[in-house]
């Protein structure tokens, strides 16, 4: 699974957990000037998108998430936290316990 993180500067924590969660890849853009972020192509390969609300604009979140719902890739908006960005991604990504996830962890062991 690749994922795209949009927003956020420090994002090594978020970046750890999405792996233990099964993420192969992980893109970052932190979309910091306003004038570069709305104006990048999600890559082909993204199987979702997470958007870290706290450091982005109204335009910006727009256009990717019009982007991701034409693409039919699941789209993720949370804040810069682990524990919001856990709790959204499950949900969306339908995980409600180890069988569901895509991780290859010992619990499912």
């Amino acid at each position: 699974m690749s994922i795209l993180i949009i927003g956020g500067d420090n994002i090594s924590h978020i970046s750890s957990m999405l792996k233990d969660l099964g993420a192969k890849s992980i893109n970052h853009w932190d979309a910091r000037k306003k004038s570069s972020a709305p104006r990048k192509k999600v890559p082909s390969s993204t199987d979702c998108i997470v958007m870290l609300t706290s450091f982005l604009n109204h335009n910006t979140m727009l256009k990717y998430k019009n982007e991701a719902k034409k693409k039919n890739i699941p789209f993720v908006c949370a804040k810069r936290s682990i524990s919001c960005v856990y709790s959204e991604y499950i949900k969306i990504m339908g995980i409600s316990n180890c069988q569901d996830c895509y991780a290859n962890c010992e619990m499912k062991k």
